[in-house]
């Protein structure tokens, strides 16, 4: 079978089991605690984010894509032709593949942090679109962002980068981040998706949904952590507490005891005091003007957004000559 109608498959990180375990402990063990979010990923996890994004009250998935359905065309025209699509998160690559259509990418690179998750996906989006090249990328990008030569040809790279996950970085972070990107995307440039600032009654309800959802999804990473290294969190003594933080312009997650609570792991444990917190996620929101003087300041040439019609939400379109 030619290359052009067989994904390749490229593994560049392999986890260190150990190493992650010791991590996750050592967050733990900390004052204040915290979990990383990578954990709320765990397969139930995974079906826990789909609901999330379905709820009435999660507005970023929705809003997202209508901004894509309306300028969509606007978008591939300040894009150009010819490219290399680096989707980065892949996960199932709807998103991207929406795009096609539009964009008409000579190549297409999915990048997550397992090729595995991707098989079944590239495979299916190969049969669907044959004349575009494609490749999975396995590779934790939010350390560390390789993209081998022979994946984009002679390709311009246009990077993609949706759903709002920059905001899970701090904005320094978010800098560092994006700077790796600007090195890696010479002719091309950086599409992306951003969670704009927003009433705080909109905000924090995205996050605490009337459901329980958002709930569950941040109780199971203890149930996740249980397995990893060995905890013996028991979820019902945790409450889901989501709130925006104005003066860091982030929305913060975390889990906080009902009760006093005593933890234990393999060598070591600690106990949690009746209303003490376990920090889980934050989520970065920012002006247009602001986060279009990071992407400046990242390298980029001064950028062109598309926003939705209550200002909620923006796509921004980055090149880098």
């Amino acid at each position: 079978m030619s290359e052009s109608k067989s994904p390749r498959f490229i593994q560049t990180w392999l986890a260190d089991a150990e190493a992650e375990r010791a991590a996750a402990r050592a967050a733990l063990a900390a004052t204040p605690a915290s979990v990383a979010p990578k954990f709320f990923y765990d397969r139930l996890g995974s079906h826990l984010f789909e609901a999330i994004t379905e709820l009435a009250e999660y507005y970023p998935t929705r809003t997202e894509a209508a901004i894509f359905a309306a300028h969509g065309a606007d978008m591939a025209n300040a894009i150009g032709a010819g490219m290399a699509l680096v989707d980065l998160g892949a996960g199932n690559c709807a998103k991207a593949t929406r795009l096609f259509p539009l964009l008409e990418p000579s190549r297409y690179v999915a990048v997550d942090i397992s090729v595995e998750f991707l098989r079944d996906a590239l495979r299916q989006l190969q049969r669907d679109h044959p004349q575009v090249r494609v490749a999975g990328l396995g590779q934790d990008f939010s350390t560390t962002l390789d993209i081998p030569a022979e994946v984009l040809g002679n390709d311009r790279p246009v990077f993609f980068y949706p759903g709002s996950s920059i905001g899970n970085f701090t904005p320094a972070e978010a800098l560092a981040f994006l700077a790796r990107v600007r090195e890696r995307a010479a002719g091309g440039g950086l599409l992306i998706g951003v969670d704009l600032v927003k009433p705080r009654a909109v905000l924090e309800a995205a996050y605490d949904d009337s459901l329980g959802v958002t709930a569950a999804f941040n109780r199971n990473a203890l149930v996740h952590l249980n397995r990893l290294v060995g905890s013996d969190f028991a979820p019902r003594q945790w409450r889901h507490v989501a709130f925006f933080d104005d003066a860091k312009s982030r929305i913060e997650m975390h889990l906080e005891a009902r009760e006093a609570v005593d933890v234990s792991w393999p060598g070591g444990g600690r106990r949690f005091a009746a209303g003490e917190r376990i920090h889980t996620e934050n989520s970065c929101k920012y002006t247009l003007e602001g986060f279009a003087e990071l992407l400046v300041a990242a390298g980029f040439e001064a950028p062109c957004s598309w926003i939705d019609r209550q200002g909620w939400f923006a796509v921004f379109w980055a090149p880098a000559r």
